[in-house]
């Protein structure tokens, strides 16, 4: 469950600006240089490979097991680019074994796999009926534990279905509010240690649809430029003026914060109406954290009184 917390800071001592003096060090190991250069290898043999094997396919030297469109179909729009399809077919399809894998159980941290065996290296598959038990999970989306079947999670899940129903099929304004959502709610604003919050059911359209809401022409946004592209898509949505600032590095917001409070709007030089800083407070593809101090030095309630910090961050 998505919680977004909107807050602005306009006083800040001038003291802790000091702490981030020093120069932004990225945490993350780089790729050795002879991995990075055998795997481009690999690419590219793989590449050449598989334009040759299509070439193959094109004039019948070898069957093609892909799917293919009908004949009176050849004039709709494609639903994939050339590329994608080319990856598809010459690419993932030779390790395609290791995605996608049937299970018979829940996926939680520990879970049953069904074997499978293919015949045409991965065109199609066929089931052993063995089944491969207490597999460790890594590639589920289930970091909350709601897809278990035993435990606080699932009883919990019980109770509230009994008591409210699989949904509320409405929205808040009609008759969609429970006093769930009202706890939750002070759970999280208590939590975060504000007056208070409000939870959305869904992040992608949280972002989407309430950044064009809070901006608009005349408006600036600095994006992180890892953010989600929930928040790239409602940043554009809104209208306003985009610049990408590198990742949690703090000497790039602030020149970008800096330049915009100076200077203004472009041509005519007026002061924004809002400056809105786009954050999130777990990447979930880099793996990283924001840490929410490393921003308020680059509020300052003297030069701006329109700026606000917009934190993305995943609660339980």
């Amino acid at each position: 469950l998505y919680c977004y917390l909107f807050f602005i800071r306009l006083n800040h001592h001038a003291s802790c600006t000091s702490l981030y003096k020093k120069p932004f060090v990225e945490s993350f190991e780089e790729t050795p240089l002879l991995v990075a250069v055998l795997t481009y290898i690999g690419y590219g043999i793989l590449t050449i490979f598989g334009y040759l094997r299509d070439f193959l396919r094109d004039w019948k030297f070898e069957k093609c097991h892909l799917a293919r469109e009908r004949e009176e179909q050849k004039d709709f729009v494609p639903l994939y680019q050339d590329f994608e399809n080319f990856y598809t077919r010459n690419l993932y399809m030779r390790i395609r074994d290791n995605w996608n894998r049937p299970i018979r159980s829940v996926p939680g941290a520990k879970m049953d796999l069904v074997e499978r065996v293919t015949p045409d290296y991965n065109w199609t598959f066929e089931h052993t009926g063995k089944v491969l038990k207490d597999v460790i999970n890594m590639g589920s989306y289930n970091y909350l534990g709601f897809a278990e079947n035993t435990g606080t999670c699932a009883d919990a899940a019980s109770e509230c279905t009994v008591k409210y129903g699989v949904g509320v099929c409405s929205s808040r304004q009609e008759t969609g509010n429970l006093d769930k959502h009202e706890e939750l709610e002070k759970l999280v604003a208590r939590f975060l240690g504000v007056e208070s919050s409000m939870v959305f059911g869904m992040g992608f359209a949280t972002n989407s649809m309430n950044i064009p809401a809070l901006m608009g022409k005349g408006c600036l946004i600095l994006s992180d430029e890892l953010n989600h592209v929930s928040l790239v898509l409602g940043a554009r949505l809104s209208g306003a003026t985009i610049r990408v600032f590198k990742h949690n590095n703090m000497q790039s917001l602030e020149k970008l914060l800096w330049d915009a409070i100076v200077h203004g709007q472009p041509r005519t030089h007026r002061p924004w109406k809002k400056i809105l800083i786009l954050v999130e407070g777990i990447y979930r593809y880099s793996r990283n954290l924001y840490l929410p101090s490393s921003l308020y030095i680059l509020v300052f309630s003297g030069l701006s009184r329109n700026l606000i910090c917009f934190v993305q961050s995943i609660c339980k």
